[in-house]
């Protein structure tokens, strides 16, 4: 079992913010570009920081906690991974406090606001 701790790592991370999904209809899975844009620099530039200390001897994965499945480079799985499922979570945990605090995302179709009584006086 120790040899998928890191994958229950990244379990845990998705169960933990998942449901803010659908609990409050953040959105972030329907807006796939986005996300995509968010997620591709981080797992780009982790991946080739990782790739390089691996090659260099500077880094190295315990075998008794993943799986032994390794991608070129001698990356293991869960490493990418963890570079797409950390990303991801951060950005529907900051969705979900912006939902909640009611911040603008920048892109909602403008809306005229509802005539009021106006500025008190």
């Amino acid at each position: 079992m120790a040899h998928l701790a890191y994958l229950g790592v990244l379990a845990a991370c998705l169960l933990g913010t998942g449901w803010l999904e659908l609990a409050l209809r953040t959105g972030v899975y329907r807006r796939g570009r986005r996300l995509t844009l968010s997620v591709l620099p981080v797992v780009a530039v982790f991946t080739a920081w990782d790739l390089y200390a691996i090659a260099r001897g500077h880094w190295t994965f315990d075998v008794r906690r993943t799986t032994g499945w390794l991608l070129p480079g001698h990356l293991p799985v869960e490493e990418l991974a963890f570079f797409v499922v950390i990303p991801v979570c951060s950005v529907l945990a900051f969705e979900a406090v912006r939902v909640v605090r009611g911040w603008p995302v920048g892109d909602e179709p403008h809306v005229e606001p509802a005539p009021g009584p106006g500025p008190p006086r």
